[in-house]
């Protein structure tokens, strides 16, 4: 049993280090689509901690990503040693932070903005709390497009370009490598990195998960007032949840900015919430392999639909526009799946059923 196990995680593993390279063969745009599906998993894996294990619905979880962004852009790019002459007197050579500094940055600062949400939400629950953590993601994103004045910090609804891209190792990784003959495509450079957080983050999101902190984030998501009542402090362990979960927000928000050398307030909206929310939903609260699936199927399912939507428009005489063809085909996938799997794609086993069968077996 153990034996096949191990040999189903080889096969996982080989297939993930073959899929960037046989994917680069139809085109470098399947390479990219795959490298965006990885930030997407990253942030699902993030606020699945949240949603799924503590049972705090957080609709403004974008704002996370923001923040890991706009530190990545600011440290990594001209933008604050043109604006500012005391910082550009400090780094005459230009402020291009390294990327070991940059993500644990970004992370550390993506968790206190987590814990400056959770902090004024500890008395509310369901509706409430969806209420004022979409608020604040919105109050982000407002932040970001209007402090261009008076101080010039994030250049306003223009966004910060000029980012430097990731290097790794020495290894630029907006630049091809060859190797032995064979040119690997930089956007296959970038999935070998998200592949590599995406792993960390699932084994430290399943070793939480096992932990005496894991099952007190669950006894809270069951009954609030039992768990409270059984000694537990769930002030404390709300606090955490969000500001563990955001952590996974910013480093996504850092990768995404070193890859696509360029920031805007626009890339942070509402609708990337509602999204990242749908994946958790969708795939299984609480379950991390449902949580992936969720998270790939969401963001790889727009752009697979791009090839779906042209004949169906020309189906249509062109009256209809093929991005609103994709948003509906889109929702009627999403209903689809609610109708016919309302607990999710791939949910949690229920804890009745998995004892029976280990009583049976």
């Amino acid at each position: 049993m153990k034996s096949n196990k191990i040999l189903t995680y080889v096969l996982w593993g080989v297939g993930l280090v073959l899929l960037p390279l046989l994917l680069q063969n139809l085109g470098n745009a399947w390479v990219r689509i795959a490298d965006m599906a990885l930030l997407y998993v990253l942030l699902a894996v993030g606020l699945n901690i949240v949603v799924g294990y503590a049972g705090l619905l957080d609709l403004g979880y974008v704002a996370f990503f923001a923040v890991g962004a706009y530190m990545y852009g600011l440290l990594a790019s001209p933008h604050l040693t043109d604006t500012f002459p005391t910082i550009a007197a400090l780094f005459p050579g230009g402020l291009h932070a390294p990327l070991w500094l940059i993500v644990p940055l970004a992370a550390a600062v993506a968790g206190l903005f987590g814990l400056l949400l959770g902090a004024p939400t500890l008395k509310l629950r369901g509706d409430y709390l969806a209420i004022v953590t979409l608020g604040f993601g919105e109050i982000i994103r407002v932040f970001l497009n209007n402090l261009d004045q008076p101080y010039n910090i994030t250049n306003g609804p223009k966004g910060i370009d000029q980012i430097d891209a990731i290097s790794f190792f020495g290894i630029e990784l907006s630049k091809k490598l060859s190797i032995g003959g064979f040119e690997v495509a930089s956007v296959t450079l970038y999935f070998y990195l998200f592949l590599s957080l995406v792993l960390i983050a699932i084994l430290i999101s399943h070793r939480i998960q096992h932990s005496r902190i894991g099952r007190a984030w669950m006894a809270i998501r069951e009954d609030e007032i039992a768990a409270k009542a059984m000694g537990l402090n769930t002030r404390n362990l709300k606090l955490l949840a969000f500001g563990m979960g955001a952590t996974f927000g910013g480093v996504s928000g850092a990768m995404f900015a070193g890859f696509q050398g360029f920031v805007s307030p626009e890339s942070f909206s509402l609708m990337e919430s509602v999204m990242i929310v749908a994946m958790v939903v969708l795939g299984g609260l609480g379950h991390l392999p449902g949580v992936i699936l969720g998270a790939v199927l969401l963001s790889a399912l727009p752009e697979v639909l791009r090839y779906v939507a042209g004949p169906l428009q020309a189906l249509t005489d062109g009256r209809l526009d093929a991005a609103i063809l994709r948003q509906l085909l889109i929702a009627l996938a999403m209903i689809s799946i609610m109708l016919l799997r309302p607990r999710g794609l791939w949910p949690s086993p229920e804890h009745g059923k998995s004892l029976l069968k280990k009583e049976g077996a």
